[in-house]
């Protein structure tokens, strides 16, 4: 047997299996509502830990799939390789997930303090630090044995040899949590004390987490609704939003609310449009409201629900024009003039402004469309008028019906992949073409230099670069308008805007310009990535200049 002391505390570390005080028998305390069974404060401290070095957390640092870490834990960064779009200077810096769940690569971009997690930890911290001082003054104490995962599993075989045996001031919970700081409690150990519970250390347990409870529920609230986090999504900037009320604002910006940093999505109208895959859940926070406050959590589960109801989540989602091709992010013009029309735009003007537009197919109208927001309306004397509208995502239509002579339906709406998602899938294809091309110079008896053109064949165009392939549009684009093309007019730019140099805006506005068959084009709205979109652009290139169209 071995021990230390460390600030006045005894240590003892044993291979044995640690001896009851007195000789008395080890008691557990059954789960009750108190909250201060062992099982139930050991989930209090755990909360509060970090995964990676078992201490109280600091800094935490928010990971893309949701994991809370400190920041000094944060993996060594690396260089990222075959990664050309949306390649900022953050994002071609990466780290592997520590978390064996995920072992993912995520940009250095997308990892950022998390600030509501981190004032729930300093008010937390704030009152435990009172509870040890009150302790200190006090004839509380108590003594705390580690237990191995294994050994609470039934799997003594497994257990770690070596456990660790304190006696410190305070109840239950702030021994526990001492013990964490000092470093002597594992994330995945579990406790034990060694007597039975008494009525001062149930005294202070009680008094000190209710202190706890308040201290994190003053700053576990959104900044959107001013209410208990419903399901919490914390942004790339770090700021934590419900997501039914990140979804709001994501219906109109693509900002943070309160930094007004870009999210990196295009603004949606759709309650999907705060997906998991580009916003998970802050796992942590999740964990602490669900466990703090699960009455309250409830309560806001009901109001979220009653308020989805209240705000109009009628039988059908949108109404729908069948008319013509749109696309997110371009302006599109109509004269309406139908009577049936003229009703769904006056009715759409005193709602959110928008509605669902979509093309004519061979039996009736096509199930995928673009969702368009009224940006200006002339009204003419004799009922008819001129809509300007710009498109903001893309559905497909589940289900539909007639009210009043036009569409309404229940639709999907169509998301692209995060951009983790699109990197990962632009690197996977860079180096494969690069492997094929290694092989064909092999097999030729010769090396040749990496090419640095643009791709001569569709097999070129699915390996290379996302910049390549947008570079290869804007130099078909430039050529054309030197060969003053008739349909690359001056008034054609003025409609649209000159060509863009954003891969995530090109082919849209290239679907608009190129006199491209309405199928073709109409691809483009299944699509789920701005690299599918790029190869689909190229395509269209080869074609026209092989004149097929």
């Amino acid at each position: 047997m071995s021990s230390t002391q460390a600030h006045g505390i005894q240590v003892d570390r044993t291979s044995t299996e640690p001896q009851p005080l007195s000789g008395e028998e080890e008691i557990k305390v059954p789960i009750d509502e108190s909250q201060t069974s062992p099982e139930q404060i050991r989930q209090v401290v755990r909360l509060i830990q970090c995964q990676i070095c078992s201490l109280p957390l600091r800094d935490p640092f928010i990971l893309p799939c949701g994991r809370t870490i400190c920041k000094k834990c944060l993996p060594r960064t690396h260089e990222r390789d075959s990664i050309s779009f949306f390649a900022t200077p953050d994002r071609l810096q990466g780290i592997w997930c520590s978390f064996p769940e995920c072992a993912k690569e995520h940009a250095v971009g997308d990892c950022s303090p998390d600030v509501a997690l981190a004032r729930v930890l300093a008010g937390v911290e704030a009152e435990l630090r009172k509870g040890m001082e009150a302790a200190l003054g006090s004839e509380v104490s108590t003594h705390i044995v580690t237990r191995d995962q294994w050994e609470e599993a039934g799997v003594p075989s497994l257990r770690r040899p070596e456990t660790t045996s304190v006696l410190l001031k305070g109840g239950r919970l702030l021994a526990t949590y001492t013990m964490a700081q000092m470093g002597e409690l594992k994330y995945d150990t579990e406790v034990a004390y060694t007597r039975p519970l008494t009525d001062g250390q149930a005294t202070l347990d009680t008094a000190v987490l209710a202190q706890v409870k308040e201290a994190a529920r003053s700053e576990a609230d959104c900044q959107i609704c001013y209410a208990l986090f419903y399901d919490p999504v914390t942004t790339p900037c770090g700021h934590t939003f419900c997501r039914s009320c990140l979804q709001r604002v994501l219906d109109h910006a693509k900002y943070c609310p309160v930094c007004r940093r870009g999210l990196s999505i295009q603004p949606v109208g759709n309650t999907d449009s705060c997906p998991s895959n580009l916003f998970p859940s802050n796992l942590l926070l999740s964990k602490m409201i669900a466990y703090f406050w699960a009455d309250l959590l409830e309560e806001r589960r009901l109001a979220v629900i009653a308020e989805g109801l209240h705000s109009g989540n009628r039988d059908y989602d949108i109404a729908v024009f069948v008319c013509t091709l749109s696309f997110p992010t371009m302006p599109t013009f109509l004269h309406v003039f139908e009577p049936r029309y003229r009703l769904m735009i006056r009715r759409a003007l005193e709602g959110d402004r928008t509605f669902g537009m979509v093309s004519y197919s061979g039996s009736g109208f096509v199930e995928l469309g673009t969702r368009l927001r009224i940006v200006n309306v002339e009204f003419f004397p004799d009922g008819r008028s001129l809509v300007e509208t710009i498109g903001t995502s893309r559905f497909r239509i589940i289900e539909h019906d007639n009210l009043d002579g036009y569409v309404v339906a229940k639709i999907r709406t169509i998301n692209d992949v995060s951009i983790s998602e699109e990197e990962e899938m632009e690197a996977t294809e860079v180096r494969r073409g690069r492997s094929n091309s290694a092989a064909v110079d092999s097999v030729a008896g010769s090396v040749s230099p990496r090419r640095n053109g643009f791709p001569t064949n569709r097999a070129e165009v699915e390996t290379a670069a996302t910049s390549t392939l947008m570079a290869f549009g804007a130099d078909f684009v430039q050529r054309m308008q030197h060969q003053s093309v008739g349909w690359l007019t001056a008034q054609i730019l003025e409609i649209y805007g000159d060509c863009p140099d954003d891969p995530a805006i090109f082919p849209w506005w290239f679907a608009n310009i190129l006199p491209v068959r309405d199928s073709e084009k109409y691809r483009l709205l299944n699509t789920t990535s701005v690299r599918e979109r790029l190869k689909i652009c190229c395509g269209w290139i080869f074609e026209w200049e092989r004149n097929s169209w």
